[in-house]
Protein backbone atom coordinates (compact mmCIF):
# COMPACT_ATOMS: atom_id res chain seq x y z
CA UNK A 1 0.00 0.00 0.00
CA UNK A 2 1.50 3.37 -1.00
CA UNK A 3 2.35 5.84 1.73
CA UNK A 4 -0.06 8.69 2.35
CA UNK A 5 0.72 12.37 2.30
CA UNK A 6 0.52 12.36 6.11
CA UNK A 7 3.07 9.51 6.28
CA UNK A 8 5.38 11.48 3.96
CA UNK A 9 5.16 14.55 6.19
CA UNK A 10 5.82 12.41 9.29
CA UNK A 11 8.90 10.89 7.58
CA UNK A 12 10.19 14.38 6.74
CA UNK A 13 9.52 15.59 10.30
CA UNK A 14 11.40 12.58 11.71
CA UNK A 15 14.37 13.66 9.59
CA UNK A 16 14.10 17.18 11.00
CA UNK A 17 13.17 18.53 7.58
CA UNK A 18 10.84 21.52 7.54
CA UNK A 19 8.52 21.95 4.55
CA UNK A 20 5.58 24.15 3.65
CA UNK A 21 2.60 23.01 1.61
CA UNK A 22 0.03 24.92 -0.42
CA UNK A 23 -3.29 23.25 -1.32
CA UNK A 24 -4.80 23.85 -4.75
CA UNK A 25 -7.10 22.22 -7.32
CA UNK A 26 -5.58 19.16 -9.03
CA UNK A 27 -2.75 20.06 -11.40
CA UNK A 28 -1.91 17.57 -14.13
CA UNK A 29 0.59 19.45 -16.26
CA UNK A 30 3.30 22.07 -15.98
CA UNK A 31 0.96 24.46 -17.82
CA UNK A 32 -1.70 23.89 -15.13
CA UNK A 33 0.77 24.56 -12.33
CA UNK A 34 2.14 27.74 -13.88
CA UNK A 35 -1.08 29.47 -12.84
CA UNK A 36 0.32 29.38 -9.28
CA UNK A 37 3.51 31.28 -10.08
CA UNK A 38 4.05 34.19 -7.77
CA UNK A 39 2.29 32.36 -4.93
CA UNK A 40 4.94 29.68 -4.47
CA UNK A 41 8.58 30.82 -4.78
CA UNK A 42 11.46 28.54 -5.75
CA UNK A 43 12.19 26.02 -8.48
CA UNK A 44 9.19 24.07 -9.76
CA UNK A 45 9.65 20.53 -10.98
CA UNK A 46 8.80 18.58 -14.06
CA UNK A 47 9.22 14.86 -13.38
CA UNK A 48 9.86 12.16 -15.94
CA UNK A 49 9.27 8.50 -15.06
CA UNK A 50 11.37 6.60 -17.59
CA UNK A 51 12.41 3.03 -18.34
CA UNK A 52 14.99 1.42 -20.58
CA UNK A 53 14.77 -1.83 -22.53
CA UNK A 54 16.14 -3.83 -19.58
CA UNK A 55 13.30 -2.59 -17.34
CA UNK A 56 15.53 -0.25 -15.36
CA UNK A 57 13.45 2.65 -14.06
CA UNK A 58 14.46 6.28 -13.66
CA UNK A 59 12.86 9.31 -12.08
CA UNK A 60 14.30 12.46 -13.59
CA UNK A 61 13.38 15.72 -11.89
CA UNK A 62 14.10 18.92 -13.81
CA UNK A 63 12.92 22.54 -13.71
CA UNK A 64 9.45 22.97 -15.15
CA UNK A 65 10.73 24.91 -18.17
CA UNK A 66 13.70 22.61 -18.85
CA UNK A 67 14.19 21.10 -22.28
CA UNK A 68 15.16 17.42 -22.12
CA UNK A 69 16.39 15.47 -25.15
CA UNK A 70 14.70 12.08 -24.67
CA UNK A 71 16.74 10.63 -27.54
CA UNK A 72 20.02 11.35 -25.73
CA UNK A 73 19.17 11.35 -22.02
CA UNK A 74 20.03 7.64 -21.68
CA UNK A 75 23.71 8.48 -22.14
CA UNK A 76 23.57 10.94 -19.22
CA UNK A 77 21.52 8.90 -16.72
CA UNK A 78 23.22 5.55 -17.29
CA UNK A 79 20.35 3.72 -18.97
CA UNK A 80 21.06 0.51 -20.88
CA UNK A 81 19.30 1.83 -23.98
CA UNK A 82 17.14 4.67 -25.17
CA UNK A 83 14.34 5.34 -22.71
CA UNK A 84 10.59 5.59 -22.94
CA UNK A 85 7.98 6.69 -20.45
CA UNK A 86 7.15 4.09 -17.84
CA UNK A 87 3.63 2.70 -17.80
CA UNK A 88 1.10 4.07 -15.26
CA UNK A 89 0.88 0.62 -13.61
CA UNK A 90 4.62 0.62 -12.89
CA UNK A 91 4.46 4.24 -11.73
CA UNK A 92 1.87 3.23 -9.14
CA UNK A 93 3.71 0.02 -8.20
CA UNK A 94 7.11 1.68 -7.73
CA UNK A 95 6.36 5.26 -6.66
CA UNK A 96 2.76 4.99 -5.44
CA UNK A 97 1.48 7.87 -7.58
CA UNK A 98 -0.64 8.39 -10.67
CA UNK A 99 0.30 10.22 -13.89
CA UNK A 100 0.01 13.94 -13.22
CA UNK A 101 1.29 13.49 -9.65
CA UNK A 102 4.79 12.18 -10.42
CA UNK A 103 7.15 13.47 -7.77
CA UNK A 104 10.53 12.87 -6.21
CA UNK A 105 8.62 12.33 -2.95
CA UNK A 106 7.34 9.09 -4.49
CA UNK A 107 10.73 7.56 -3.64
CA UNK A 108 9.33 6.96 -0.15
CA UNK A 109 7.31 4.14 -1.75
CA UNK A 110 10.24 2.52 -3.58
CA UNK A 111 11.32 0.25 -0.73
CA UNK A 112 13.12 -2.11 -3.13
CA UNK A 113 15.09 0.81 -4.61
CA UNK A 114 14.23 -0.11 -8.18
CA UNK A 115 14.11 3.51 -9.34
CA UNK A 116 17.26 5.51 -9.98
CA UNK A 117 16.70 9.17 -9.20
CA UNK A 118 18.33 11.96 -11.16
CA UNK A 119 18.03 15.56 -10.02
CA UNK A 120 18.92 18.10 -12.67
CA UNK A 121 21.79 20.40 -11.77
CA UNK A 122 19.85 23.51 -12.84
CA UNK A 123 16.88 22.55 -10.62
CA UNK A 124 19.15 21.98 -7.64
CA UNK A 125 20.66 25.47 -8.06
CA UNK A 126 17.44 26.82 -6.50
CA UNK A 127 17.49 27.27 -2.72
CA UNK A 128 13.94 25.87 -2.60
CA UNK A 129 12.43 23.12 -4.76
CA UNK A 130 8.68 22.54 -5.13
CA UNK A 131 7.07 19.17 -5.78
CA UNK A 132 3.77 17.38 -5.28
CA UNK A 133 3.51 15.58 -1.91
CA UNK A 134 2.21 12.29 -3.47
CA UNK A 135 -0.91 14.12 -4.72
CA UNK A 136 -1.37 16.72 -7.42
CA UNK A 137 -3.74 18.67 -5.16
CA UNK A 138 -0.88 20.32 -3.25
CA UNK A 139 2.65 21.64 -3.73
CA UNK A 140 5.31 21.19 -1.07
CA UNK A 141 8.34 23.48 -0.82
CA UNK A 142 11.59 21.98 0.51
CA UNK A 143 15.13 23.32 0.71
CA UNK A 144 17.23 21.76 -2.06
CA UNK A 145 19.76 20.41 0.47
CA UNK A 146 16.90 18.83 2.44
CA UNK A 147 15.56 17.27 -0.75
CA UNK A 148 18.91 15.49 -1.14
CA UNK A 149 18.70 14.38 2.51
CA UNK A 150 15.19 13.02 1.87
CA UNK A 151 16.31 11.08 -1.22
CA UNK A 152 19.23 9.55 0.67
CA UNK A 153 17.01 8.72 3.67
CA UNK A 154 14.85 6.61 1.34
CA UNK A 155 17.94 4.57 0.49
CA UNK A 156 18.46 6.09 -2.95
CA UNK A 157 21.52 7.89 -4.31
CA UNK A 158 20.78 11.49 -5.21
CA UNK A 159 22.51 11.75 -8.59
CA UNK A 160 22.77 15.43 -9.50
CA UNK A 161 23.52 15.64 -13.20
CA UNK A 162 23.24 18.18 -16.02
CA UNK A 163 20.20 16.72 -17.79
CA UNK A 164 18.47 19.73 -19.30
CA UNK A 165 19.62 21.58 -22.40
Amino acid sequence: MPKTEAELFAFLADLGISVSTVRHPPLYTVADSQSLRGEIPGGHTKNLFLKDKKDNFFLVSVSEDAVVDLKQIHTIIGAASRVSFGKPEMLMELLGVIPGAVTVFGLINDAERRVKVVLDQDLMAHAVVNAHPLTNEATTSIASADLVRFVEATGHDAAILKVSA
